[in-house]
C-alpha cells in the first residue's frame, strides 16, 4: 500500500515485469569510511578507532579543531557513547537531547566511526541541507576525508532533462515570467550536479512550472529515457550506492519501507542502520505512508499527463482527446457529491456504503471513464512507453479507490476531508506499532531516535508504545541551559475555562498586556486556525507592532518578515510549532493559548482512542495527554535556543494548574521560573536589556 505522497518516491528504475530481489536489509551494505585518530592526536595505537571521550572530552579532537570556538558538553559526550554503544553492540538506542547538545555531532561521529553505512532520517529537507552544507564537510575536513555522504529527496525535487526537452521542442509556455524562469532554469541545467530545485532561489514554492519539469514518476520511461544515463535521478542513486552517510527525509525513508511491504522494489540502497533525527514525528509520517489516500487532483493530473503524452506523441486523436475529458467531467461529478462543507470527517463502512448507494452511477462511470483510457491505449498499434504508464497509473489509482470504498480492514481509519479546492479520500492506520515493530526495529539491529521532546514525565513509555519500540537503551540527558536564569514561565490565575464562552475576550486583554511588556517579539500560538484568527482580529487594532499572520504568505515569507521586522508578533499555528530557530533578543515571549490536545473529532485521533478503549486501557491518560505534553515541549523550544537567550513563555490555560493531569505537563517541562504576576513579567524582560 501506497501513502499519499506515493508518485513522488516510487523507484524509477523498474521495468515492465522486472522487480528487484527482496533482500535482506539486516548488516547489510559497503564497509563505510571510519574515523581514525592519530597516534599524537589520540595516544592510540596506529590506525585504532578513538574513543567518544577523545572525540568530544576537554581536550579533545574536537577540541583541537576547533580552536577557540569548542565548548566541552557533558551531554554530548554522554549522548555519542551512548549512540556509539548501540553501533557497537548492535542494539537500538532512544536519546532525549534538548537544543544545545549538540546531538548531530554526536550522532554523525559515531555513525562514521561505525564502519557501517548508515542511513540518516530528518524531519525536513532543510535540515538534510544543514547536514550536507554544514557539518558533513567539517567531518570531511577534520575526520574523515575520504567520507562519501549522499543527499536523497523525493523525484519532485529534481528536474527531467526529457520534460525539460519537450518543453523546449514544444513550448507551452504562460507569459513572459515564466518564459523567464524556464530560459534560467535551461541555463543553470547546464551547470548543476545534482539539478535539485533546492539551488533555484529564483523559482517559488508553488511554481506551476516546475511541476511540469520535475522529475516524478507518472511519465517517467526509466532506463528506455534516451536521458537516462544523464539523469539527476540516476546520479543521485549511484552516489547513494556509494555512499557511507545517506541523508534522508522520514517522508522519503517510510515511502522507501512500505514500497518493501509490498515487494515493489527499493528506493534506498543497501544499509544496515538508521539514525532518526526529530523522531517524535516518526509515528504521523509513518501513518501515512502505510496507509492509502487518493484526490480529485489525482484524476486531473491523470489526465493532463496523458495529453500531454499524447500530444508529444502526435497521438492525440479525437476519440483519445473524448477520453481525457470523460475522465475529468467523471471526477468533477463524483467528488462534487462529498458534502461541501471544509474538514475531516469520519468515513465508516456504513457512511461508505450509503455513499456508494446514492452515488453508484457516478462511481462507476469514474470507473469505466478509466477503463476505457486502459483500453483505448491498449488497442493502438504503437505503444510508446510513456502512455503505458499513463495506463499503469489509471490501473493503480482504480484499485486504491476501490479500496478505500469496498475494503473494511480492522487496523485502519477511514475518512474523507476537503480543503479548498481539494476532496481527499484516505485509509489510515489506526496503530503504526506492530508494523515498525516487524518493517523496522526487527528488522534492523540498530535504530537510533533523537529529539528534543521524546518523554512525558520523565519517561520513554508514550514514544516507545506507539513506535513499538520494545528493546532499546534509553537516555535522557540534562538540559544544557540554565531555564531557571534564561525563562519565565507566566501562568494567569483569573482566566476563565478555555471552554468558557469568555474566554477569547479575557485571552486577548492577556496576549496585549504580554505583548505591551515584551515589546512585541514575539510568536502567539494557537491550536486551530479559528482561534488564531478570532484573537488576531481581538488585538490587532489595539497593539502598535507589526503583526504578521499564519496564511497570508508563505511559511519561509512569514518566518524571514519576523527576522528581520523589529518588534514583530508572529500569530501562527501548528507548522510554527516546531522546526523554528529564531535565536536572541527577536523572539523574547511564546504566547500559547490552551494546551494543545488534538481536537477529539479527529477521525484518526477518535480510532485511536476507540481503540485504546476497547482494549480496556485509558486513552486520555495513555494517549491524549501524552501527546499534548509533547506538543507543548516543542512550542516551548522556540524560546530559548543559545545559552544567551532569554524570553518568558506563556499558557493562557488555566488546567494547567486545576486539573490532575496539570501535573504531567509541569514535570514534562524543564524547570523554567514561575510566576502569575505580569509586572515580574516586565521586570525580567527588562532585565533582558532593550528591545
Amino acid at each position: 500500500m501506497y501513502g499519499p505522497l506515493d508518485d513522488e518516491f516510487r523507484p524509477y528504475e523498474l521495468e515492465e515485469g522486472r522487480r528487484p530481489a527482496n533482500r535482506s536489509r539486516v548488516g547489510a551494505g559497503r564497509e563505510g569510511t571510519a574515523v581514525r585518530a592519530a597516534p599524537e592526536k589520540a595516544g592510540s595505537s596506529e590506525g585504532r578507532r578513538p574513543t567518544m571521550a577523545q572525540i568530544f572530552g576537554p581536550g579533545g579532537l574536537l577540541d583541537k579543531c576547533m580552536i577557540g570556538g569548542y565548548e566541552h558538553r557533558p551531554g554530548q559526550l554522554q549522548m555519542a557513547e551512548a549512540v556509539n554503544n548501540a553501533f557497537e553492540n548492535h542494539h537500538h538506542v532512544v536519546v532525549e537531547a534538548g537544543t544545545g547538545t549538540g546531538k548531530t555531532l554526536a550522532y554523525l561521529l559515531p555513525a562514521i566511526c561505525s564502519g557501517r553505512r548508515v542511513v540518516i532520517s530528518t524531519a525536513t529537507k532543510s535540515l538534510q541541507e544543514q547536514l550536507y552544507q554544514k557539518d558533513v564537510p567539517f567531518l570531511q575536513k577534520h575526520f574523515a576525508p575520504e567520507l562519501k555522504v549522499a543527499v536523497m529527496k523525493g523525484r519532485n525535487n529534481f528536474l527531467c532533462l526529457a520534460k525539460m526537452q519537450a518543453l523546449a521542442d514544444q513550448p507551452m509556455l504562460k507569459g513572459m515570467e515564466e518564459i523567464d524562469a524556464f530560459r534560467q532554469i535551461r541555463e543553470w541545467a547546464k551547470q548543476t550536479e545534482t539539478g535539485d530545485r533546492a539551488e533555484l532561489t529564483f523559482l517559488p514554492d508553488d511554481s506551476e512550472l516546475w511541476s511540469r519539469m520535475d522529475a516524478r514518476r507518472d511519465t517517467c520511461t526509466g532506463k528506455k529515457c534516451p536521458q537516462f544515463e544523464q539523469c539527476f535521478l540516476t546520479a543521485m542513486q549511484s552516489r547513494a550506492r556509494e555512499a557511507d552517510l545517506i541523508i534522508v527525509n522520514h517522508h522519503l525513508f517510510f515511502a522507501d519501507l512500505a514500497l518493501k511491504q509490498d515487494d515493489f522494489g527499493s528506493i534506498l540502497p543497501e544499509y544496515s542502520a538508521v539514525v532518526f533525527d526529530e523522531a517524535h514525528e516518526m509515528e504521523d509520517v509513518a501513518s501515512d505512508y502505510f496507509g492509502q489516500q487518493i484526490s480529485n487532483f489525482r484524476f486531473e493530473e491523470l489526465a493532463r499527463d496523458a495529453d500531454n503524452a499524447m500530444r508529444l506523441g502526435h497521438l492525440g486523436t479525437p476519440a483519445l482527446l473524448r477520453r481525457t475529458q470523460r475522465i475529468r467531467d467523471k471526477s468533477r461529478t463524483f467528488f462534487d457529491a462529498f458534502p461541501a462543507r471544509e474538514g475531516r470527517f469520519p468515513f465508516t463502512r456504513g457512511e461508505r456504503e450509503a455513499f456508494l448507494e446514492q452515488n453508484r452511477e457516478a462511481y462507476d462511470a469514474l470507473m469505466n471513464s478509466l477503463k476505457g483510457m486502459e483500453a483505448e491505449f491498449a488497442a493502438l498499434t504503437q505503444k510508446p512507453e510513456e502512455l503505458l504508464r499513463i495506463a499503469r497509473r489509471s490501473f493503480e489509482i482504480r484499485q486504491e479507490l476501490a479500496f478505500l470504498f469496498e475494503s473494511n480492514e480492522r487496523n485502519f481509519v477511514y475518512w474523507f476531508e476537503r480543503r479548498n479546492k481539494g476532496v481527499y479520500l484516505a485509509a489510515t492506520p489506526i496503530d503504526v506499532s506492530q508494523i515498525l515493530r516487524e518493517k523496522l526495529f526487527e528488522a534492523f539491529d540498530t535504530v537510533v531516535l533523537t529529539s528534543a521532546t521524546l518523554t512525558v514525565g520523565g519517561r520513554f513509555e508514550f514514544i516507545r508504545q506507539r513506535l513499538g519500540l520494545d528493546h532499546t537503551a534509553e537516555s535522557a540527558l540534562p538540559p544544557e541551559f540554565d531555564y531557571q536564569e534564561q525563562a519565565l514561565l507566566y501562568l494567569p490565575q483569573r482566566m476563565p475555562d478555555v471552554r468558557d464562552a469568555g474566554f477569547a475576550a479575557k485571552a486577548a486583554d492577556e496576549i496585549v498586556r504580554l505583548l505591551e511588556r515584551s515589546r512585541g517579539r514575539a510568536f502567539c500560538l494557537f491550536t486551530s486556525y479559528s482561534q488564531m484568527n478570532d484573537l488576531f482580529e481581538r488585538v490587532e487594532d489595539r497593539l502598535d507592532f507589526p503583526l504578521l499572520l499564519q496564511g497570508t504568505a508563505p511559511r519561509s515569507v512569514l518566518l524571514e518578515r519576523f527576522k528581520t521586522t523589529p518588534n514583530a508578533v508572529l500569530f501562527a499555528t501548528a507548522s510554527f510549532w516546531q522546526g523554528v530557530d529564531v535565536p536572541g533578543e527577536q523572539l523574547s515571549c511564546v504566547i500559547v493559548d490552551r494546551l494543545p490536545f488534538a481536537v477529539p473529532s479527529d477521525p484518526i485521533v477518535a480510532a485511536r482512542v476507540r481503540a485504546l478503549q476497547e482494549e480496556g486501557r485509558n486513552p486520555f491518560a495513555e494517549f491524549q495527554v501524552p501527546e499534548a505534553v509533547l506538543a507543548l515541549k516543542q512550542g516551548f523550544g522556540r524560546l530559548i535556543r543559545t545559552k544567551t537567550d532569554r524570553g518568558v513563555l506563556a499558557l493562557l490555560d488555566t488546567r494547567l494548574q486545576r486539573m490532575p493531569y496539570g501535573r504531567i505537563f509541569l514535570e514534562s517541562l524543564p524547570r523554567y521560573r514561575r510566576t502569575s504576576d505580569l509586572e515580574e513579567v516586565g521586570r525580567f524582560l527588562n532585565a533582558a536589556g532593550p528591545a
